[in-house]
């Protein structure tokens, strides 16, 4: 179980890490956007991620990644 939760932040951190790295000045101006944005709709985009990531690894378990 570790290992998969190792592996999961390890891919979420080589992911950011390789936008911030190929567009610093687009994640400047999205994080300007996210402080402008209201609460709830930052809650509901936070719900819907959340959903999705939880359906992309229920589908990888049905796939046969244990």
């Amino acid at each position: 179980m570790l290992i998969y939760i190792l592996l999961g932040v390890g891919l979420a951190l080589a992911v950011e890490g390789f936008v911030y790295a190929a567009a610093p000045d687009a994640m400047k101006r999205m994080m300007a956007e996210v402080l402008n944005s209201p609460a709830g709709a930052l809650r509901i985009a936070g719900l819907l991620a959340l959903a999705v990531g939880v359906a992309l690894v229920a589908l990888a378990r049905h796939l046969g990644a244990t």
